[in-house]
């Protein structure tokens, strides 16, 4: 992809601007859109670690809803990808089900999800990563974290007002050919550079889903998350809504939390 054949000379020059603090505008729209997925980054880097909660509410397309409670642990890791470990709670059903992640800058992610009624571990596999996480109208892959390296042929398209706040509107495209996505928008907002929206494509390059966030919040000074993520599949007209609170930097947590043996002793 050229993504990666230009990745180290762009990364070096760039990052080089960042130190100054700022991000150069580049006079093609390929290397300014890349520019503002690196100072993204750049910003939400150094956390080491955080627990959350969370209640996800799954919608059908006539508005019946039903809702999970859950946990999360993440933990970074240098030079790669996160470590993510869900856990659900609530309903009965679904109790001790847990998805262990590991996102990686290069290469397929790593993913096993425990079945507590079949006691049994099983791995995702690389072809199955753009089905629905537990009928949620998220995918397996949008659980994982979104490392630049996840995607190429960044392109700037606009500037962009959104619903009041100024962002930069971004397309990128994933590396992973197994991707259930053809390409991505991504709407920054110019100031925190956090994502406010997401759309996703399909294979035939339709508009298939809308992931909008809501309600930053700021932590320990600097990292900012989101209250609320509303995910909505506009083929099926089904929805899931992420609703995080208890947010808790800083707890310790290391690569023993994160092991395939964590998903059995999840509780």
């Amino acid at each position: 992809m050229i993504y990666k054949r230009f990745m180290s000379t762009v990364m070096a020059s760039t990052l080089g601007s960042l130190a100054a603090g700022s991000v150069a505008v580049a006079q093609d729209d390929g290397g300014r859109g890349l520019e503002i997925a690196i100072e993204a980054e750049r910003r939400d880097s150094g956390f080491g670690d955080f627990t959350s909660e969370m209640t996800m509410v799954l919608r059908n397309r006539h508005g019946e809803e039903s809702t999970r409670e859950i946990r999360n642990r993440t933990l970074e890791v240098l030079d790669d990808g996160d470590k993510t470990l869900v856990i659900f709670d609530r309903p009965r059903d679904v109790q001790g089900t847990a998805l262990l992640s590991f996102s990686h800058r290069i290469g397929s992610d790593d993913q096993w999800l425990y079945l507590p009624a079949l006691r049994r571990v099983k791995r995702i596999a690389s072809n199955n990563k753009a089905g629905p996480f537990m009928g949620s109208e998220f995918a397996y892959e949008d659980i994982s974290s979104q490392e630049v390296e996840k995607y190429s042929d960044y392109r700037f398209v606009s500037e962009e007002d959104l619903d009041g706040t100024p962002t930069f509107v971004v397309e990128r495209v994933p590396v992973d050919e197994n991707s259930g996505y053809t390409r991505q928008l991504v709407w920054f907002d110019q100031v925190e550079y956090r994502v406010m929206k997401v759309d996703f494509y399909d294979r035939r390059n339709v508009l298939m889903k809308t992931l909008s966030y809501a309600g930053y919040q700021q932590y320990e000074g600097r990292y900012w998350r989101a209250d609320q993520m509303d995910m909505v599949n506009h083929q099926t007209g089904k929805s899931t809504t992420l609703m995080w609170r208890n947010f808790d930097f800083g707890t310790g947590l290391s690569d023993r939390d994160f092991d395939q043996n964590s998903l059995r002793r999840a509780r």
